[in-house]
């Protein structure tokens, strides 16, 4: 049967590649990009980067069109739009996995950890639910952009006994929730952060890359500087990624 491979690459250093996942490249016949378009032509040159270092046999490249995602306010619109937007990748994935062989091994390279905020695998679910091509999914575990930002900030995620929660800047926005005090956010575009009075932040965006910034001390003494940074990097770059821990005392 077709085999897919779901192969985790780190947080944007090269060198974050495991073991693993080079062992599993190596038996790979055809990766799969969607390509996000010029504006974001950093992450596919990257994933090119990847390839020349870990990669020495024959292999060929399946490129598609990443669809736009419809931006949208909140409530009930942002996760109908996230679906939508899914179910026309699901479309583009099938498509390419349609050219790869039924003998043959095709793999996607995913940024940071594959079960970490990243929609390769539902998407794959979809296809497959879809009934219309037949495939089994192996996924290499890959080094988060959590864990590279707290490597890099030189902290522990957690602390003795207490509980961590990942969320978004949406649901920060709404309040800080109950019965945690440290957190991780990500997907924060619009600043969430300076609506928390009294906490330590550490963040980081490009973590791994050339590019990376790293910004960290109390908040909201250093909200300025992190929103400076974010803005600089998105007019640079013309895109962004970024993480941050949070923590009360």
């Amino acid at each position: 049967m077709r085999q897919v491979l779901v192969i985790g690459i780190g947080a944007g250093d090269p060198d974050h590649v495991t073991v693993q996942a080079v062992k599993a490249m190596a038996t790979v016949d055809a990766f799969l990009v969607l390509d996000k378009g010029e504006e974001k032509s950093d992450l596919t040159d990257l994933r090119a980067e990847v390839l020349r270092r870990h990669v020495s046999h024959p292999y060929r490249v399946i490129r598609g069109r990443d669809p736009e995602r419809a931006r949208v306010g909140g409530g009930d619109a942002y996760p109908d739009a996230v679906q939508d937007w899914r179910s026309r990748r699901a479309d583009e994935t099938a498509r390419m996995l349609g050219e790869v062989g039924e003998t043959e091994v095709g793999a996607f390279l995913v940024w940071g950890d594959p079960s970490l905020f990243d929609s390769t695998l539902a998407i794959l679910t979809e296809v497959a639910e879809r009934g219309e091509l037949a495939f089994e999914v192996t996924v290499v575990a890959g080094i988060s952009s959590v864990s590279a930002l707290c490597a890099q900030h030189r902290i522990p995620l957690n602390r003795v006994g207490r509980p961590v929660q990942i969320t978004t800047g949406r649901r920060l926005a709404e309040g800080w929730p109950e019965g945690v005090d440290d957190l991780v956010v990500m997907l924060d575009a619009h600043g969430a952060y300076a609506g928390v009075q009294d906490a330590e932040v550490h963040w980081g965006a490009y973590v791994g890359t050339a590019d990376e910034v790293l910004v960290s001390g109390r908040l909201p003494a250093v909200a300025d500087e992190i929103r400076a940074a974010h803005e600089a990097g998105r007019a640079r770059k013309g895109w962004i990624m970024d993480t941050y821990v949070l923590r009360r005392r």
